[in-house]
């Protein structure tokens, strides 16, 4: 059993180690491009539908944990962004991260990926519109982040080096907390055990999944090796992405910072979010 665990780690690590390097390098470097500064205007002076896509790119291009996003929320909220846009990004940045969607590609095939992405971008978009229609824009508290500055912009080779080396220090860790968790579930538990207790159609693992995310703060980056093994043992599809999107869409310790700048009805109507987001996106899968 041992050494079979221990192959599966080598073989789960070093894939994902190759593929994770050549991702992040290519997206730092196209990332230079991207006029930061200028989405943040077009975000303040645009329309709110054209301002909240500006938000889902503006997520999308600005891979952030779940903790690191709230700086940045409390910089647009400072520059007098649109609520609704504000937490568009809120709830997106997390959980589209382009180096983790392009690792879900190669790993869980396109198809996954893209079903991910459109989902979680349109609940994203669908929430932030919803939040500000409800009038939870009186719920944010006066709060101002001094000298903050996320805009490394530039093309430099030089520059996407250094980033991906950066990205291997604080990513890294739980991608290979992932593959090892992946190893184990693949060498010690039973295949016939998670196709009984976590397969076929037991709609109620989704909604238990997306609860249970919550407290958990797994990055993506860590989901991405035990999706593949428990989707290999024959966990269902739904509950396993309702995990990974309530993982990583809020945490313990998010929600800590988030109660320092929000008032405590929008923070409970953030986990209500989140878990409502991950639930609806468990059920889709199931139908996809």
């Amino acid at each position: 059993m041992w050494a079979e665990i221990g192959r599966s780690f080598i073989e789960i690590a070093l894939e994902l180690t190759i593929l994770f390097i050549v991702i992040s390098f290519l997206i730092n470097l196209v990332q230079g491009f991207i006029p930061y500064h200028r989405m943040e205007k077009w975000m303040r002076d645009s329309s709110p539908i054209v301002s909240g896509g500006l938000a889902l790119l503006f997520a999308f291009v600005t891979p952030f944990c779940s903790c690191s996003t709230i700086p940045v929320v409390v910089n647009l909220l400072n520059n007098r962004i649109r609520f609704e846009a504000v937490m568009v990004f809120l709830f997106a940045s997390p959980v589209l991260d382009p180096t983790i969607i392009t690792l879900m590609a190669a790993v869980l095939g396109w198809k996954v990926a893209l079903a991910y992405t459109i989902i979680t971008s349109i609940l994203s978009f669908s929430i932030g519109f919803i939040l500000e229609k409800l009038g939870f824009e009186g719920e944010v508290k006066n709060v101002l982040v001094k000298n903050f500055d996320p805009v490394k912009s530039g093309f430099s080779i030089k520059g996407a080096l250094s980033e991906t080396v950066q990205l291997m220090k604080t990513v890294y860790p739980f991608l290979l907390i992932g593959a090892g968790i992946g190893a184990v579930i693949h060498g010690a538990v039973p295949t016939g055990l998670i196709t009984q207790y976590f397969g076929g159609d037991n709609w109620w693992l989704v909604p238990i999944a997306a609860v249970a995310g919550i407290p958990l703060y797994i990055r993506l980056s860590s989901m991405i090796p035990i999706t593949q093994i428990l989707i290999a043992k024959g966990m269902a599809l739904g509950p396993v992405m309702a995990l990974m999107i309530s993982s990583a869409g809020a945490s313990l310790p998010e929600l800590t910072l988030l109660n320092s700048i929000f008032k405590k009805k929008l923070v409970a109507a953030f986990v209500i979010s989140v878990i409502a987001m991950s639930t609806i996106s468990g059920f889709l899968f199931y139908i996809i």
